[in-house]
């Protein structure tokens, strides 16, 4: 069996198969994405906005998974970007699309990203944490929040709560992050493990 499908099979016997146009897999991938290093852009001239996937071409393995779950609203494969520097990215986008419209709508405000008010699920979670998540030595996990302001960090604090999870604002040189009690580890392991992909099964052992 596929690992995609013993993902689709462990996540719906939680959660409903269709959700609107997209799975709800589809959904709670892009929610997981943009909360981290994904981003939702408009097309000048077009009505909807489309999604794109960006990683360092050392995380293909996860870019082609994340691809494979939104590859029937994507345009074409993930592809090969030389930056400006030495980085190699590997990223694809989808089409535009009306759902991802209104994530953007949610998850942008005046062109900035924001944290909407949002329910987390276990997909969303691990997806988020193979975006941003690292460890430093084995008890000290951390998501790399800098980029959303201290206000939007509270509320990410407050969505993890509602999972059980305790976890704190850390100050990383002039900007913070989350990192978990080391009391909520082994919870936070046990919620997202069954969805972290064999190539991101680094960042929680």
């Amino acid at each position: 069996m596929a690992y995609n499908d013993e993902l689709h099979m462990v996540y719906y016997t939680h959660m409903d198969n269709i959700v609107g146009s997209l799975t709800q897999v589809q959904k709670s991938v892009i929610v997981g994405t943009l909360l981290g290093d994904g981003y939702a852009r408009i097309v000048k001239g077009r009505r909807n906005v489309l999604l794109e996937i960006n990683h360092s071409y050392i995380q293909k393995e996860y870019v082609d998974w994340k691809y494979s779950i939104l590859k029937n609203i994507s345009t074409s494969g993930p592809k090969i970007r030389r930056g400006n520097n030495s980085r190699i990215a590997y990223r694809f986008t989808t089409r535009q699309h009306p759902e991802i419209t209104k994530f953007y709508n949610l998850f942008y405000k005046e062109g900035k990203k924001v944290v909407p008010t949002i329910t987390l699920n276990p997909l969303s979670l691990a997806v988020w944490f193979m975006d941003d998540g690292s460890k430093c030595r084995d008890s000290d996990f951390y998501l790399n929040t800098q980029q959303f302001t201290p206000t939007d960090q509270s509320s990410l604090l407050a969505f993890l709560k509602d999972m059980g999870l305790n976890a704190r604002l850390n100050k990383d040189k002039t900007y913070y992050r989350v990192r978990f009690m080391k009391e909520s580890v082994r919870t936070l392991k046990g919620i997202v493990a069954k969805f972290v992909i064999p190539s991101m099964k680094y960042k929680i052992e």
